[in-house]
């Protein structure tokens, strides 16, 4: 067990860089933020890798309940590292990550170099995955209103277009490295390393939506854990789109990730719409069409967005 908590490493992190000029800021921060995460990386038990906007919170949370009530843990904040392992030594460790931008980029070039002093055995590997374009409508509102400062200009730094909070949603979308492009790119990669992964799972956001109780014990079976059928069924109503909200609103969870920005714009919500297909009220019919000519030219077909799958789940929506 480490002595002082993930978080606090990364809150000192942040705020002992804080003065410095923007370039050595950003350079420190870098540096620091990469070897932590690391060091989380090779901790961890077990690695759920997800983009921001695919459900990573609400599968946070209903993991969350589930411990919570099964162990008897004394805790608001939801798992993300090494939140259950502290309070249990017997609870696996997790690494909640996209695996992908800046300092979480040590994930994906750990496992494109296992070689280079990362070991994946014994690591469990889940991929939360979801529908492109639905991904980037919240994720062009995530990265405009949601995304703290520090952690925007470090993506920034990356970019080979760095880009602006006041960018449109179209001219985010078709971003190369952010938009539904990058998108494509990054569930590629990560559908490959989930081929070379020994211990894999694929847990696509619309089948959680589909049947989330299905879902959830199949994913709480892959983690080892034999919970209640009750107790799934709470989990799940825990974590239901309404609930959710009204949680986020009374600030109930301790994650800074999961408080309440600003009362007054619902845009800022963590928990917002969740439907599934809803890109298409957010685009023209021409804009939408060219969104899914990528993912049917450019995405591999292992997670069924294609055109003729997408038909399928048009209808479906959030609770």
């Amino acid at each position: 067990m480490t002595l002082v908590s993930d978080r606090y490493k990364h809150v000192a992190i942040v705020a002992s860089t804080a003065g410095l000029p923007a370039p050595l800021r950003v350079r420190a921060r870098r540096a620091l933020l990469s070897r932590l995460h690391r060091a989380k990386l090779e901790r961890a038990n077990v690695l759920v890798m997800v983009h921001p906007k695919c459900g990573g919170t609400w599968l946070r949370v209903m993991l969350f309940r589930l411990y919570q009530r099964k162990y008897g843990l004394d805790t608001r904040r939801v798992l993300k590292t090494d939140e259950l392992q502290r309070l249990d030594p017997n609870l696996p460790t997790f690494l909640v990550s996209n695996g992908h931008y800046s300092f979480e980029g040590e994930v994906e070039a750990a496992f494109a170099n296992p070689g280079a002093g990362f070991d994946p055995d014994g690591k469990k590997l889940i991929f939360l995955a979801r529908h492109p374009c639905d991904v980037v409508v919240s994720w062009w509102i995530q990265f405009s209103k949601r995304t703290t400062a520090y952690k925007r200009e470090l993506i920034n730094h990356q970019l080979r277009m760095p880009v602006s909070s006041g960018i449109s949603q179209w001219e985010f979308a078709m971003h190369d490295e952010l938009g539904v492009p990058g998108l494509i790119d990054y569930m590629n990669t990560w559908a490959r390393h989930l081929e070379q992964a020994r211990e894999p799972l694929l847990v696509r956001y619309e089948d959680l939506r589909v049947q989330p109780r299905v879902e959830l014990e199949r994913i709480s079976t892959f983690l080892g854990e034999d919970f209640a059928g009750d107790a799934l069924d709470e989990a799940v109503e825990f974590a239901s789109f309404d609930n959710l909200r009204a949680l986020e609103k009374a600030n109930y969870f301790d994650n800074d990730g999961l408080r309440l920005r600003s009362s007054g714009d619902p845009d800022t919500l963590k928990v917002r719409r969740g439907v599934v297909g809803g890109y298409r009220d957010h685009f023209g019919p021409e804009q939408v069409k060219q969104l899914q000519k990528l993912v049917d030219e450019r995405l591999t077909p292992v997670f069924g967005y294609g055109s003729a799958a997408g038909a399928a789940t048009r209808s479906l929506s959030a609770d």
